[in-house]
C-alpha cells in the first residue's frame, strides 16, 4: 500500500484499545499494539515518499501514580494492565526507531497521546457514551464500574486536529517536532464518570446509573 499510494505522512492509529479486553486477550493486545507498530515502522523507513510518521499511543502509557498533576517526560513509562503496558512499549519502540533509523534517513517520527476520546463512529464495548446510548435505547440502566474515576475526556475532532497539525509541522521542521506530544483538555474541563453520565442523561432526557459491584479488574482512578 505504501508503494502504491506513495504517502508523505503516515498516521498509525490501529490498535487493540480496550483495557478490559486486554485482560482477557493479553497476547492479542501485545501482538497488535507492539508487533503491529514495529511492522509499520520497519516498512515505512524504507519508503522513499514518506517524510513523517505519527504513531498514536495513549496517555495511559505513563506509569500511573494517581498524581493530581499532569505527567512529564521525565516520569517513567509503564502500565499496570496489558493495554497500558503495551502502549508504554510502543513509546520505547518509537524512540528506538527514531534514534536508530529515522534520524539518519531524515524521516520525522513522533508519538502522540490522547486520553478518553468521545465522538461519533465509536461503538466499541466499554466506551462510556456508546454504553450509555445502548442502555438508554433499551430502557436499561447504565452499568458503571467506577463512577468517581476521573478521565481527560475530549471530543474526537480535538486530538485529530492536533495530529494533523503536528504532521504538517513535522514536514516543515523535522528536528523540532520529532518527539512525543500529549493532547488533552484544560484542567477545568476534566470530569469524573458520574458527571459525564449526568450530562448525558440531562441532554437525552432519561436514563439512570447502576453500580457494577462484580468488577474486580484493576483500573486507574485518576
Amino acid at each position: 500500500m505504501f508503494k502504491k499510494y506513495k504517502p508523505e505522512i503516515v498516521f498509525h492509529l490501529a490498535a487493540q484499545p480496550l483495557v478490559r479486553r486486554s485482560y482477557i486477550f493479553p497476547k492479542e493486545t501485545y501482538e497488535i499494539n507492539i508487533i503491529g507498530t514495529v511492522n509499520i515502522l520497519d516498512i515505512a523507513k524504507n519508503i522513499d515518499s514518506i517524510k513523517a510518521v505519527v504513531v498514536i499511543t495513549t496517555d495511559k502509557c505513563y506509569e500511573n501514580k494517581e498524581w493530581i498533576y499532569g505527567y512529564r517526560e521525565t516520569d517513567p513509562i509503564g502500565g499496570f494492565d496489558p493495554y497500558s503496558s503495551s502502549k508504554g512499549c510502543v513509546e520505547l519502540i518509537v524512540s528506538s526507531y527514531r534514534n536508530s533509523f529515522y534520524n539518519e534517513k531524515g524521516i520525522a517520527l513522533s508519538s502522540v497521546r490522547a486520553g478518553n476520546v468521545i465522538g461519533g463512529g465509536d461503538w466499541a464495548e466499554d466506551r462510556l457514551i456508546p454504553d450509555f446510548v445502548r442502555a438508554v435505547s433499551q430502557n436499561k440502566p447504565v452499568i458503571v464500574r467506577n463512577p468517581l474515576a476521573i478521565r481527560p475526556w475530549q471530543y474526537v475532532l480535538e486530538p485529530l486536529s492536533g495530529y494533523l497539525w503536528l504532521g504538517a509541522l513535522m514536514l516543515e521542521d523535522k528536528e523540532k517536532y520529532s518527539s512525543s506530544w500529549n493532547f488533552g483538555p484544560n484542567d477545568t474541563d476534566v470530569l469524573n464518570v458520574s458527571e459525564i453520565l449526568n450530562l448525558a442523561i440531562k441532554n437525552w432526557g432519561k436514563g439512570n446509573i447502576e453500580l457494577d459491584r462484580n468488577s474486580q479488574l484493576h483500573e486507574a482512578n485518576f
